[in-house]
């Protein structure tokens, strides 16, 4: 990991930016209405799951910079990669995990964003 010029600063400055531009940013392979890879599908379909519409998507392939970049600026090796409110929260895998044990309902809920599974376990309870 040699620190490179100025380049460096200014990509992980446009990173700060990105991630911090919605309260949940995805970088993922492909897009949301055509992802490239299994892995960015799951995080697409888990978003929609919990009704998250409003969502940065950014899409690696068309951006090697960005590619190469947010794996550095997460320490993260892979994408896709998950961010709430420009903190980094994970892979695929952890995201999977979080909308099993219930955990992402609480985290948008802090993002003031409210899972649609919520009502419809408020429909199932009565």
């Amino acid at each position: 990991g040699g620190h490179g010029g100025p380049g460096d600063e200014e990509l992980r400055r446009r990173l700060d930016g990105l991630v911090r531009k919605h309260k949940v940013v995805v970088f993922i392979k492909g897009t949301p209405a055509q992802p490239m890879c299994g892995f960015s599908n799951a995080v697409v379909q888990i978003l929609r799951m919990h009704g998250v519409q409003q969502y940065g998507a950014y899409n690696v392939l068309e951006d090697q910079e960005i590619r190469q970049g947010i794996k550095n600026y997460s320490n993260w090796p892979t994408i896709p990669q998950i961010y709430f409110d420009g903190e980094f929260v994970g892979g695929c895998d952890i995201l999977l995990q979080m909308h099993q044990n219930g955990d992402l309902v609480e985290e948008l809920k802090k993002l003031g964003i409210c899972s649609a599974l919520l009502d419809t376990e408020k429909e199932d309870a009565k």
